[in-house]
């Protein structure tokens, strides 16, 4: 699937700014996503740098093979796969984020899902939760580029806003110092499930599952993109040796997860 891909430091800088870093450092807020007319939409830090909790691991549960998390953040669901024995990775902008992933026993590499991956076009499973089907203000875009990211066949596994909302908007990091206008606006996106179930068909996407945990609702999607020519399955087998580069030697990618 052939995929344009927008500036891949389009908003990164801005999640690597002092006011992110330092919640994270803290593992706890308060820190918001600000838009223009002044709304402030919370972001929950200490339930991010937690352990992976129900909700999560009913998400986790339904994921296979290989686990890419996009926008891992302090890296709770990369940790809880690994020490479940599974081999994901974790990727974002942050260095804060990965700092905290990998201290966490998670895999993690700085990286903007815009810009090149390992393992491309082999990966079991993404996942898109905690908001980040927001990422680039573009859901159809963030859903192109992410069919190009899993394997044929492939699950995403995304979590939708708790509202009845689709809107895309300019939104800055704003932790309640009394700082307007410190960090640059980026743009962002909230979609509730009735928004989302839109944009996937037309994006390369089946629904397959449909879940609420938590109060936070859930979508498994099935990637459509089925068609392997002979040159694929040669990338195929060399972006699976990426894949396996990222990982400790002694996790099976097959290990179902446990205890949730």
């Amino acid at each position: 699937m052939s995929t344009v891909l927008p500036p891949a430091g389009q908003g990164a800088a801005c999640w690597a700014t002092d006011p992110y870093a330092r919640a994270l450092s803290q593992g706890k807020g308060p820190l918001f996503l600000r838009r223009q007319d002044g709304w402030l939409l919370p972001l929950d830090i200490e339930r991010w740098c937690a352990d992976a909790d129900a909700a999560d691991l009913s998400a986790l549960r339904r994921s296979e093979g290989t686990v890419i998390d996009i926008g891992c953040g302090p890296g709770r669901l990369v940790a809880a796969l690994a020490a479940r024995g599974r081999r994901a990775l974790g990727i974002d902008v942050s260095e804060a984020a990965i700092g905290r992933t990998q201290e966490v026993g998670g895999s993690a590499l700085r990286r903007s899902v815009f810009e090149p991956l390992p393992g491309e076009g082999c990966w079991g499973t993404a996942l898109l939760v905690d908001g980040n089907i927001g990422i680039g203000g573009d859901p159809s875009a963030l859903l192109r580029r992410v069919a190009a990211v899993v394997a044929p066949g492939g699950l995403l596994i995304t979590e939708a806003a708790p509202h009845d909302v689709d809107e895309r908007v300019q939104v800055r990091l704003d932790d309640g110092r009394g700082q307007p206008g410190a960090a640059p606006h980026f743009p962002w996106a909230r979609v509730g499930v009735s928004a989302l179930l839109r944009y996937v068909r037309p994006e390369g996407w089946e629904p397959v599952d449909q879940w609420e945990a938590d109060g936070r609702p859930f979508l498994a999607l099935r990637c459509a993109r089925t068609v392997r020519t002979t040159s694929q399955s040669a990338d195929t087998v060399n972006s699976a040796a990426v894949i396996s580069s990222q990982f400790p030697r002694n996790l099976s990618g097959d290990m179902p997860l446990a205890g949730s």
